[in-house]
């Protein structure tokens, strides 16, 4: 089967498109050949569409097999002829164009693109997939670090679908009003692709499905979901310490601390220094016995350095990527080099499945040494010193039946994630891998968590964090957060503390900072902006029990952890645009202030729609009023359980939770609580416990229902119940819970 494009679609550079700038109209549009196709355990109306000519159908046929975008292909189940089918695209097919456009109905509104440096709202926006090592980037930068070809498009009435453009190679997206256009942008000549479109009766089914497709994430390690402190670097080993023994003194939160590139010996992967941490797994013994785990940086490049064992292994075992095509090779060079951060590198390759389980093997030894968790960074493959700061598109892949670079550059993150989260599950094999990556691709979630890059220490990064978060979850991530007080630059006090008052909420939450910038902990900036920090973080942990749950719906459904307004009401225009707030769940609002102090533009002060759909109560957490603290609303008819803060996770056993039920106007509430070890696989076997809660007021009788599924046993026996009903002040009961029923006469 062709799985490989034809060889003159390499070349050295990418072209140059400035956000903004129109793209030239498809001319000579043609109807798409469509086909009816199903997918195991997805239950949607769902076609691929094709060009007319033959030759274009064979290479986008042979360029989806093996499919990177989907667990299982689409398979066709015959030529499309449902009446019913609203969604037609039409393709441009000519020499030096190709491209597929999509008319949108009025009123329709796109999201996703993944990883977006934009609004939430996605109409008139332009963006090239093709993941770029881009520090400082602005809102008119046109490749970040992931690809997410995929866009959820909103129509008027609230139903949805989603577009899949079903290509590795970079292209070119083009978002109006009315239309979206995406074309081709492989360098020397055009590249055919397929689409693929679903129809969903929500936005929220988009996403679910979307997951089921793509891959779910897994659930993570409990330490994960805390809060995590990060610095390019901390090193010497003591200066680690010394922050991890400041947040148990200050008695602020923290489960993580993260060790950047200058822990290694030379920048070389998988070595440590041999001066300034002369026993990594001393150092990782004393953060255990404090409650900290640990996460370290692996990059791809390869020093090349003969002596240095993982060099030799992966020269010498043929495992990197290859120059050139084979019947081109150089024989001076048989490898692609590059230089990173050692110097010259040699980049494994691993579209192959050899690659793939050396690089694996890795991490035995590695892991050994008490490290908890990974984090894979330039893995774009970021490359000093080239024009595209990137691998050569004429570099030659050798898995999935060969290409060129430029096939696979936006999946070689993907690949290197793959392989380091199966190394690192057979090196420990009863613990839940915790990965991180920068670079990813569509369906990426499965195999770790990511973040929005090196952002900047500014307002106006602070205020693009949100959409950013938002469109990644919409786009089937769920895990995922900004480096909070920004990397590039210095914070001040009072930029530091507003990001960190919502970014806390964040489903990934992580403080980071470039090396030539001041300290960026949360006491660094005084006590003003620590206490806000100290509070901000511990609403975190007192919510815990919420996001562990939240993550279980995305390990399960598919669902976001942070979600947009809109997903509450599809149908409110007013929330289409809002991305100045956003959703934990269905339950609980977080509204910030993302402006600073002092600023006059008058499209900042139009207030935040709340979605009218609902009742909405405010969410009072811990009797804290700082205006560095977001807003928090609780909906209606919606059941939250929280807990007292800890200073880490399982630092105490879970005997009390905080049961806050919103009835809605009817007096009902419902919600839900998940619990298992917090690490392990026991959960997949039945040892876990998922609590529905429900709740009703009958006249002046609240009654309140546990009703459980799974083997785990249930860790709390007191109860601490607060009622919030309109045009009454809260209730506040606590209970020893003696069965699975509460109630009491308000």
């Amino acid at each position: 089967m062709q799985t490989e494009a034809p060889a003159q679609v390499a070349a050295p550079t990418i072209k140059k498109v400035k956000k903004g700038e129109l793209v030239a109209s498809l001319e000579a549009l043609e109807s798409a050949v469509g086909y009816s196709v199903k997918i195991q355990g997805v239950d949607l109306p769902m076609a691929l569409f094709y060009p007319k000519s033959e030759q274009s159908q064979q290479i986008a046929k042979g360029l989806e097999t093996p499919s990177f975008h989907f667990l299982a292909e689409p398979q066709p189940v015959g030529e499309l002829y449902d009446a019913k089918w609203r969604v037609y695209p039409r393709f441009h097919d000519t020499k030096d164009k190709f491209g597929v456009q999509i008319q949108l109905d009025e009123g329709s509104h796109c999201y996703g693109g993944g990883e977006q440096a934009n609004r939430l709202c996605l109409n008139n926006s332009q963006w090239i997939t093709w993941n770029s090592d881009v520090p400082a980037y602005q809102t008119s930068t046109m490749s970040l670090y992931q690809t997410h070809p995929f866009v959820l498009v909103v129509r008027k009435d609230g139903s949805a679908y989603g577009v899949i453009v079903n290509s590795t190679y970079p292209l070119l997206f083009d978002i109006s009003d009315s239309q979206i256009k995406v074309l081709s942008h492989a360098e020397s000549s055009p590249v055919p692709f397929s689409v693929f479109i679903y129809e969903a009766p929500s936005p929220q089914d988009v996403t679910c499905n979307l997951g089921k497709m793509t891959g779910l994430i897994s659930m993570p390690p409990q330490w994960a979901i805390g809060y995590h402190q990060c610095r390019w670097s901390y090193y010497p080993d003591t200066r680690a310490l010394e922050v991890a023994n400041s947040f148990r003194q200050k008695q602020l939160p923290c489960d993580v601390i993260w060790f950047d590139i200058h822990y290694m010996n030379g920048y070389r992967i998988f070595t440590f220094d041999p001066y300034t941490f002369t026993n990594p797994k001393s150092l990782n013994d004393q953060l255990h016995d404090q409650g900290f785990h640990s996460v370290w940086m692996i990059d791809p490049g390869v020093k090349k350095e003969t002596g240095y064992s993982v060099h030799d292994q992966c020269v010498e075992q043929d495992l990197a990527v290859r120059l050139r095509h084979p019947e081109s090779e150089n024989p001076d060079q048989k490898h692609y080099e590059g230089d990173v951060w050692p110097g010259r590198c040699v980049f494994p390759d691993f579209t192959m499945e050899e690659t793939r389980n050396w690089w694996g093997s890795l991490y035995k030894d590695f892991m050994d040494q008490g490290v908890d968790g990974v984090w894979n960074d330039m893995n774009e493959p970021a490359v000093f010193g080239t024009p595209t700061l990137t691998m050569d598109r004429n570099a030659w892949h050798r898995g999935f039946g060969g290409g060129y670079h430029e096939r696979f550059h936006n999946v070689y993150g993907m690949m290197m994630i793959r392989a380091s989260r199966e190394g690192i599950m057979k090196a420990n094999p009863t613990k839940r891998p915790f990965l991180l990556s920068r670079a990813n691709f569509l369906g990426g979630q499965r195999y770790g968590a990511t973040w929005t890059g090196d952002n900047v220490s500014s307002w106006p990064h602070l205020a693009l964090s949100i959409p950013m978060v938002l469109n990644l979850g919409i786009s089937g991530q769920p895990f995922s957060g900004p480096d909070i007080g920004g990397f590039m630059d210095d914070a001040n006090g009072d930029l530091f503390a507003r990001w960190m008052g919502f970014g806390a909420l964040f489903p990934f939450a992580r403080a980071h900072t470039h090396e030539d910038s001041v300290d960026h902990e949360p006491w660094s900036f005084g006590d003003k902006c620590f206490n806000t920090c100290k509070a901000a973080i511990n609403r975190r942990y007192r919510l815990l029990p919420y996001f562990y749950t939240l993550f279980y719906h995305s390990h399960k459904f598919g669902l976001p952890v942070a979600r947009p307004l809109f997903f509450i009401d599809p149908k409110d225009p007013a929330l289409r645009h809002e991305d100045r707030a956003f959703m934990l769940g269905d339950t609980v609002m977080v509204i910030p202030n993302v402006i600073e102090d002092g600023t006059t533009n008058p499209q900042d002060t139009v207030p935040i729609p709340i979605p009218s759909n609902h009742l909405w109560y405010p969410l009072d957490l811990d009797g804290v009023h700082d205006p560095d603290l977001p807003g928090m609303s609780i909906r209606g008819g919606s059941i939250l359980v929280t807990q007292e803060p800890q200073q880490f996770v399982g630092e105490k056993p879970l005997t009390k939770i905080i049961v806050h039920v919103a009835l809605n106007e009817e007096g009902k509430a419902s919600g839900e609580l998940y619990l298992d070890a917090g690490d392990g696989y026991d959960y997949q076997s039945g040892q876990y416990l998922l609590t529905k809660f429900s709740a009703r007021l009958i006249g002046s009788q609240f009654i309140m229902d546990l009703v459980d599924e799974g083997k785990f046993a249930r860790p709390y026996s007191s109860v601490e119940v607060h009622v919030l009903q309109q045009k009454h002040t809260p209730t506040v009961k606590t209970f020893e819970l003696q069965n699975n029923s509460v109630s009491f006469t308000m």
